[in-house]
């Protein structure tokens, strides 16, 4: 009888640990957030959801929400093999929800789709066919990233297709934040086995507009939360950039590189120009411009070389690859150690980059840059690749 007590009392205490735990397909096979952090917040009355793709050939581990159709997580190896998380974000669904809506304090644009046009447009003004536009103005004169409720805050439906891919698609209504014409778009984000993270674009329109979708993952090689991406080295394809002025907006020249802290043709210590005494570095604070590239693009997929970052710490490597003109070099200059990231670490100024692949800020009211207007009958079309491998 006592045995049989005993084993019974076993049995209830193995029943309460059990209970304890989450159920194993809850949470991701490896590396990563558990989605029961999200799933539990709506947002405009749909739920917000995290999904993860895996690729065994490489190991990567990269997770996404359908908020703003936000990488959340990404997981490679350092030169030993072990992995780590390289982009900032945040740990729960509610997080991410609150900054959007400017309820707290925190960064919008971690991991974000950036639309309908990334970066800014002077006076959120612009003209197609004689037809003058006013767009949401967000950042003191300007339009900022779509506005103040830009795609990064919109819940974007999500079709996993498998363990390595998965879509997002969003109808963005004729009128939204003052754009015109429905855009009807469709964002692929896949692992692929050379150790890459690929994304393709399309949008379509039933009015002519301006189309710029962008990336804005926030990545510091050597993990998130680790203090400085200042002495990680970077490398961009460029001969020049769109110098801006007070504003922030481009002033429509083209600015060469040759001789100044913006020449970063050959892998440059980022600490080494960031502060530099140039014009250019004090407008941005730093690194904040968009870099024209001057690689030659591949004559099949189309693709250029636009920067390269490695870590010396790690040895963690990223190349950047891509269709579009221009990419965004960002050092970070806004972070102030108020954002808690997803480990519970607040993220110091300048602890991450972003490298945003896009058209030119300001395009539709410089004719001289590539054109970002969209014609019904056309397809937006758009490939960035995030390729991560190591150096010994």
């Amino acid at each position: 009888m006592k045995l049989q007590i005993l084993s019974l009392c076993a049995i209830a205490a193995a029943m309460l640990v059990a209970c304890a735990q989450p159920a194993k397909e809850e949470c991701p096979k490896k590396l990563g957030l558990c989605p029961k952090a999200f799933g539990e917040t709506t947002v405009n009355g749909k739920t917000v959801q995290l999904y993860t793709l895996h690729n065994d050939s490489t190991g990567m581990v990269a997770q996404f929400t359908n908020l703003g159709a936000k990488l959340v997580s990404l997981y490679v190896p350092d030169r030993d093999g072990n992995f780590a998380d390289v982009v900032c974000g945040y740990a729960t669904a509610a997080e991410y929800a609150a900054c959007d809506n400017k309820e707290g304090k925190g960064e919008p644009f971690f991991g974000a789709t950036i639309g309908r046009y990334g970066n800014r447009i002077a006076e959120g003004k612009f003209s197609i066919d004689g037809v003058d536009y006013q767009i949401d103005v967000n950042e003191k004169n300007r339009s900022l990233h779509g506005g103040s409720r830009g795609f990064y805050s919109v819940v974007f439906d999500a079709k996993q297709v498998d363990d390595k891919t998965i879509e997002f698609t969003y109808r963005s209504a004729d009128g939204e934040m003052g754009y015109p014409g429905n855009l009807d778009v469709k964002l692929t984000y896949k692992l692929t086995c050379c150790g890459a993270l690929k994304l393709e674009y399309e949008a379509t329109t039933d009015k002519p507009t301006v189309v710029n979708l962008t990336h804005h993952s926030f990545f510091n090689l050597a993990g998130e939360g680790d203090s400085t991406i200042c002495d990680e080295q970077i490398q961009i394809f460029a001969d020049n950039i769109t110098p801006v002025d007070a504003d922030l907006i481009p002033t429509g020249e083209l600015m060469p590189v040759e001789g100044t802290p913006f020449d970063l043709r050959q892998p440059v210590v980022i600490a080494d120009g960031i502060d530099a005494d140039h014009e250019q570095i004090k407008l941005g604070g730093g690194y904040d411009h968009n870099w024209v590239l001057s690689s030659e693009a591949d004559s099949v997929s189309g693709l250029r070389k636009a920067a390269k970052v490695i870590d010396p710490q790690s040895g963690r490597t990223m190349t950047v690859l891509t269709t579009e003109p221009g990419i965004q070099f960002y050092a970070g200059n806004f972070m102030n150690a108020t954002q808690k990231g997803k480990t519970g670490v607040l993220y110091p100024y300048r602890s991450a980059l972003c490298l945003e692949t896009q058209h030119f800020p300001d395009s539709p009211n410089h004719s001289n840059f590539p054109s970002t207007i969209l014609r019904p009958g056309e397809t937006y079309s758009h490939v960035c690749i995030y390729k991560f491998g190591v150096e010994k």
